[in-house]
């Protein structure tokens, strides 16, 4: 295996777009190289905010091929004494070979004269050179740009590639930027162009020049600045996954450096005072325990802050930022929430459905009919309340400079105004969760608010006409909708779904532009049974499983999660396998059959009334345990249906000639596949072999 090395030095990218391209530049490398037969053993990509590396080790060359020529049929190629016809001699004579060793090969069209030739694989760098141009043309990025009068397009202008195979520097180009045999250091402290032969070589100058290649290793760097800075003040960083992944990226040589502020700000909340560090200056808070303390930590692309500059410029500008929010804060506070939803009506929601009051006035609609289905009567009242207030905030100073506050603020000025912790909390966390590893509201007064306003935005997206359809989703609405799957399943809520989902498309009159009955059906059968699938396999759930789970129906999503827990815990059960292979029988049977009814008289056979008799009993037994969503107990209640079904198959025929008879026997079978469908289609299970 040969070394290969590629570095694309670029001007700054934002941290999203580096991410994106290192996924893009490992997997169409492999992808390319795997295409055309090259062994590649290990590949893996680096990256910076100026830089996107690519290294790994592959073959030499190509495999060899061995490839097939294919000459005259044989009806052509040879004479009736078996004697090589002309038409044999002449496509030997053009490949170079003695008749003699042309031979017969099998074709879809029958059987030809040919020859088989090894043909010899090519070099690895010659296919490197051929093929990166290509490549790295081909990634994608939120935003393009181009730069001067040059048309190519990428995430920003690229100054040099550096590009090694083994201990050749390779030759390409892009567009009118061919490739160097140099790379340089940290753009700010050491420029300077440096030679290398090697990935090692290469790393370790260019930690010598000021950058770190491996953001694993910066992460690391990070990490351990943070905790020798916050050793000295007894303190804990407020935790923030996103802007740390952010800051990896953004520097080539982490500093950390601990500043202050002044303590006047600590009367604002944590969360205002974490958005304002983290908004525009990419800072930590750092608290002690949950409470903030005049602190803030900065990462910064260098390696060294002798004179403080770095630390003091942050300090300023922080406390003209808080400056600012203290004003905001102070200035929304003159006006309650209950004011400013008088002047919801100054915002549209969305063109062609209305305005924020317009939302407001259907949220307290369906929180209450959503209440009442949950026998929340106590809440109900403050449900209702946090429904009419949850959008306030929108009007808000403190909104309108951090627009990530949305919510949170509107729940810190309800907490201020004196409202309960059930309608602060609700409006505080109504737009959560925002992603599979958010958290979902902590109290059911905020799960009913988030869900209804999730629902509401739903039902008016798809009623105005909007589709969703493979990376189109201008509206995020996939996100949306698979938040209220998250907290459903997380708060194991049990209520009739299409119901909600009647209420939400009601209240909105005449304003939906599609069919009311399209857009429950495309929510119940297609939209978020896809959501269902997507959250359930990233657990780990197997596919088919999933499926099997899913496909009895989403009235009860919360049952979906209990039909597939039970599938999951019992597919190790010996008697698991077998009655699949029972369903799938029985299905394969039933397959385009008209619905009949059972007549007992109409039983012949010992082994069909048994079978009758068995089914009614289990039938009886596990009513109440579907009703109340307790899957694994029915199910295995159904395996008992094994044996009486095995009995009915090898003694009874099920398609007699006798019509009434016939019918009957279908009629069981039917009610046995209609009670199976209730726990899960064990038909869509894969069974191997």
């Amino acid at each position: 295996m040969i070394e290969f090395l590629l570095e694309i030095n670029t001007e700054e990218m934002p941290s999203s777009h580096i991410r994106t391209a290192l996924s893009q530049l490992e997997d169409k490398l492999k992808k390319e190289l795997t295409e055309r037969n090259v062994d590649v053993e290990r590949i893996q990509a680096f990256g910076t905010c100026r830089r996107l590396v690519v290294v790994g080790d592959f073959a030499a060359r190509q495999k060899d091929r061995e490839e097939e020529i294919i000459g005259p049929p044989k009806s052509v190629a040879f004479e009736p004494d078996g004697s090589p016809s002309p038409a044999a001699k002449g496509f030997a004579r053009s490949q170079g070979i003695n008749v003699e060793k042309l031979e017969l090969i099998e074709t879809e069209k029958g059987k030809y004269v040919g020859l088989k030739k090894i043909m010899k694989g090519s070099s690895t760098q010659d296919i490197l050179e051929e093929i990166l141009s290509q490549v790295i043309s081909s990634l994608s990025f939120p935003k393009m740009m181009r730069w001067g009068e040059n048309p190519y397009r990428f995430s920003r202008p690229i100054k040099n590639i550096l590009c090694l195979f083994g201990q050749e520097y390779l030759s390409f180009s892009i567009d009118n930027i061919s490739t160097s045999d140099f790379t340089t250091g940290h753009k700010i402290y050491f420029p300077q162009k440096i030679k290398i032969k090697s990935f090692s070589e290469y790393k370790a100058m260019l930690k010598k020049n000021k950058v770190v290649v491996d953001q694993e290793e910066r992460r690391e760097m990070i990490f351990r600045q943070i905790e020798r800075k916050l050793t000295t003040v007894d303190a804990q960083i407020y935790p923030d996954d996103q802007l740390l992944e952010k800051l990896v990226y953004d520097v080539e040589y982490p500093y950390v450096f601990l500043g202050v502020f002044p303590e006047e700000y600590l009367k604002l909340p944590l969360e205002i005072l974490s958005t304002a560090m983290k908004v525009g200056q990419n800072l930590f808070s750092v608290v002690r325990g949950k409470k903030q303390l005049p602190y803030f930590l900065g990462v910064a692309d260098a390696f060294r802050d002798s004179k403080a500059l770095i630390r003091k410029g942050n300090e300023r500008v922080l406390k003209a930022r808080l400056e600012d929010a203290k004003f905001f804060w102070e200035q929304d506070l003159k006006t309650t929430l209950k004011e400013k939803s008088k002047r919801l009506n100054q915002i549209i929601f969305q063109e062609g459905l209305g305005n924020y009051e317009d939302k407001a006035q259907r949220l307290k609609k369906i929180v209450s009919y959503f209440a009442d289905k949950l026998d929340e009567k106590k809440e109900k009242k403050h449900i209702i309340e946090a429904a009419e207030l949850c959008k306030a905030d929108l009007l808000t100073e403190m909104v309108r400079e951090f627009p990530s506050l949305q919510g949170k603020v509107g729940g810190l000025y309800a907490r201020k105004e004196g409202y309960p912790m059930s309608v602060w909390k609700a409006i505080h966390e109504h737009y959560q969760p925002v992603s599979l590893n958010d958290a979902s509201p902590s109290t059911l007064t905020g799960v009913i608010v988030s869900i209804a306003d999730k629902l509401d935005s739903i039902v008016g997206g798809l009623g105005i006409g909007i589709r969703i359809s493979g990376s189109k989703d201008p509206f995020g609405l996939r996100r949306i909708a698979q938040a209220v799957c998250k907290i459903i399943l997380d708060n194991k809520i049990s209520f009739s779904f299409s119901r909600l989902l009647d209420k939400v498309i009601s209240v909105y009159d005449d304003k939906l532009h599609e069919d009311k009955v399209f857009i429950k059906d495309y929510c119940m059968k297609e939209f978020f049974i896809d959501r269902l699938q997507y959250i359930f396999e990233s657990q780990g759930y197997r596919y088919d499983l999933v499926n099997a789970a899913l496909a009895p129906g989403i009235d009860n999503l919360y049952y979906s999660y209990l039909r597939l827990k039970a599938l999951d815990s019992l597919k190790d059960s010996p008697q698991f396998e077998p009655l699949i292979l029972i369903a799938k029988r029985v299905n394969n049977i039933l397959l385009g059959q008209p619905h009949y009814k059972i007549n007992e008289e109409l039983f012949l056979e010992k082994e069909e009334r048994e079978l009758f008799t068995t089914f009614s009993i289990i039938k009886e037994n596990i009513r109440s345990m579907i009703s109340t969503g307790d899957f694994s107990k029915a199910q295995r209640f159904i395996f008992r249906l094994r044996s009486s079904i095995n009995n009915f198959f090898d003694n009874v025929l099920v398609m007699v000639d006798d019509k009434r008879i016939r019918r009957n026997r279908l009629a069981l079978l039917q009610a046995i596949s209609k009670l199976l469908i209730q726990i899960a289609d064990y038909s869509r299970i894969v069974v191997e072999g």
